[in-house]
């Protein structure tokens, strides 16, 4: 095939604030069989990824490990780079915005922009969430805490500089209606446009002061490139763009497709083309916003302690038993789920008893009955013609499956082939024909059949699991597998001798690695650490708080605030009203008649337009995943000291 076709596929480029989870791994490894099947196809591939390494957060954690940010980033780097080679991730390119060559490129953009009046300087003041890089109006936080993490926002304010993003709404909202393959799928192209780009755009945040680790802003180095304008441009700045060895934009671009979770599309498909219309440069083809891989149908999160470790699985599966499951089990444009119990099961079905167990068959049967000589197919008949049809079909199905991105899909195509040769083996029971010496031609046409439908399935599969693809060609002593080798049911040699290989998926026990995974999972969990002790008081100090038991005598939630109740309880006869913020935590008719402990001479202070007179004493876990309210067992009159 021509190699004049070209194919350019990027995933996000990660945060390297800690390791990579199985999560992450699934952009990747996605993007990567993409990349892979167009290779083998004939295309000229551009696969990018890389990592997104500046912002505030980096530098915290950088100052509280006592090491400098790109020391700190280094490391993290290094372990995604070896991630990635665990998981046979073939990306042409591996992009750090911390390359001198991207800290140009970004500062030209913003030169570009600002000299032609699309970025002006102003000031921001209001929320800003630091793990998120995300600000927040007082409408948009949520009783203080971001609305994307849930974790507390703080104050900022300062001087900074704003793009125009209204000035190109209108032109990105009838580009995306003109353009409906932009934006995919469906639900998130409608999402975009009812729920950022009809209501209107803000201008945008896009420099900071309060912190350094940052691209310069060339002309006033008091400020550093905000993450959304730097970590986008990655895209173009790999290629050159805008530089003197621009040879890679000019053959790659526009990207065919930007793969990415569905936390990120917003900025994806509002922000990055905006600026791609300001810098008078062509759109990217497609932005595909992904599902999440669930844990046993939760978000992962390192407090609830279910973040899957990509590495920890490689090394009890295989590296194509992970690939395979994160390909097939994350329906196209939804959420998967991910459950160690589903996972081991899927790989005993799909891959050692359909896979693994058709090749040791037909391997031992050629060499049971030939001394392992493939035999020339000379006894043909109608029965063939089903699996030899569905060979031929398969690789155009595939290939539709995968021009819409629907990777699941792909591989149940190449699966159908697989359990329709398993079939094949029940309708022409080979060993019942080679107790017949009349036979023989028959027998051997029909494990000719056999591997020559491995072959289809070994060419078809390489993409998604590419180890598997080569052991099954070693073992069938493959000579071409090219994906025009397929195009035709003749591709095995006869005459070749087979020897017996070694299983590609044993089967796994499922009740003993399970019972394995769970002693790893708590010989590993680690210790709960608390928070560092507030300074010293004395106990005059102490003294100064009055905690007295209460009874709540009713409770509801607060109008507009998701996180608040409103309680009424009885101090000694005195009725007063306290605002807590409990109501992920309980529902009202749960504190009723219950008597708790009221920090009782806190000065009043007004919540969400409600007065509060005290506050609920309640402990909970440092990221606020539990919470409990302090409660007493014993009925104590109302007003009773707690000391």
């Amino acid at each position: 095939m021509s190699n004049e076709k070209t194919y350019y596929i990027t995933t996000p480029i990660y945060y390297p604030s800690a390791k990579l989870h199985i999560g992450n791994t699934y952009t990747t490894v996605a993007a990567d069989a993409l990349a892979r099947y167009k290779r083998l196809t004939g295309y000229d591939v551009m696969f990018l990824t890389g990592t997104d390494e500046h912002g505030q957060k980096i530098q915290r954690i950088a100052e509280e490990k006592g090491v400098t940010p790109k020391d700190y980033v280094d490391e993290i780097v290094a372990g995604i780079q070896d991630l990635w080679k665990l998981m046979n991730i073939s990306y042409d390119k591996f992009i750090r915005t911390t390359d001198d060559y991207h800290k140009k490129t970004v500062q030209k953009i913003f030169k570009q922009l600002y000299d032609q009046g699309d970025i002006y300087k102003g000031a921001y003041e209001g929320w800003y969430c630091t793990p998120c890089e995300s600000f927040w109006t007082d409408t948009q936080a949520v009783d203080g805490k971001c609305p994307d993490c849930g974790r507390p926002v703080e104050t900022a304010k300062e001087e900074a500089y704003f793009f125009k993003m209204s000035k190109y709404a209108d032109r990105l909202i009838e580009y995306i209606e003109t353009h409906p393959e932009f934006i995919q799928p469906e639900s998130r192209k409608n999402e975009m446009l009812n729920n950022f780009l009809r209501p209107g755009l803000q201008d945008l945040c896009i420099s900071r002061t309060t912190f350094t680790w940052g691209i310069p802003v060339e002309f006033d180095p008091d400020h550093v490139v905000y993450v959304w304008m730097d970590a986008l441009s990655n895209y173009i700045s790999a290629l050159g763009f805008d530089s003197d060895n621009d040879q890679l934009y000019k053959k790659y671009w526009p990207c065919d497709v930007h793969l990415v979770g569905k936390d990120i599309i917003r900025f994806h498909t509002i922000y990055w083309p905006i600026f791609l219309m300001a810098l008078g440069q062509e759109l990217p083809k497609q932005v595909f916003g992904h599902g999440w891989l669930l844990v046993d149908g939760g978000k992962m999160s390192k407090s609830k302690g279910n973040v899957v470790d990509p590495v920890v699985l490689v090394n009890h599966f295989g590296t194509d038993a992970v690939r395979y499951y994160l390909l097939h089990e994350i329906p196209f444009g939804s959420d998967g789920n991910f459950n160690s119990e589903i996972f081991i099961k899927k790989v005993n079905s799909d891959l050692a008893n359909d896979l693994g167990n058709l090749l040791s068959r037909t391997t031992a049967m050629v060499i049971k009955y030939f001394d392992g000589v493939i035999q020339p197919p000379t006894d043909k008949e109608d029965i063939d013609n089903e699996l030899i049809n569905i060979a031929l079909d398969m690789p155009k199905k595939v290939e539709a499956a995968i021009n819409e991105l629907n990777l699941p899909q792909a591989l149940d195509e190449i699966w159908t082939l697989i359990r329709r040769a398993n079939k094949y083996i029940d309708e022409t029971t080979p060993w019942i024909l080679a107790k017949d010496e009349d036979k023989k031609a028959r027998l051997g046409t029909v494990l000719y059949n056999l591997i020559e439908a491995l072959r289809f399935a070994s060419v078809a599969v390489s993409s998604f699991l590419p180890e598997t693809g080569t052991k099954i060609q070693e073992q069938l002593k493959v000579d071409v597998a090219t994906w025009d080798s397929i195009s035709a049911f003749d591709g095995t040699q006869a005459g070749v001798t087979l020897e017996k290989g070694d299983v590609i998926f044993p089967r796994i026990d499922v009740e003993a690695k399970l019972a394995e995974f769970e002693a790893l999972k708590e010989a590993e969990q680690p210790k709960q650490q608390m928070q560092p002790l507030k300074e010293e008081i004395s106990i005059e100090d102490f003294e100064k708080i009055d905690l007295r038991v209460v009874k709540v005598l009713a409770c509801e939630p607060v109008k507009g605030a998701k996180k608040l109740l409103k309680l009424k309880v009885d101090l000694a006869g005195e009725e007063r009203q306290v605002i807590s913020g409990i109501a992920q935590y309980y529902k009202p008719e749960d504190l009723i008649g219950k008597y708790v402990v009221l920090v009782a001479n806190l000065k009043a202070a007004k919540l969400r337009g409600e007065i509060s007179q005290g506050m609920i004493l309640a402990a909970s876990t440092d990221d606020d995943s539990k919470l409990f309210t302090v409660t007493i067992p014993e009925e104590l009159p109302t007003g009773s000291q707690v000391r």
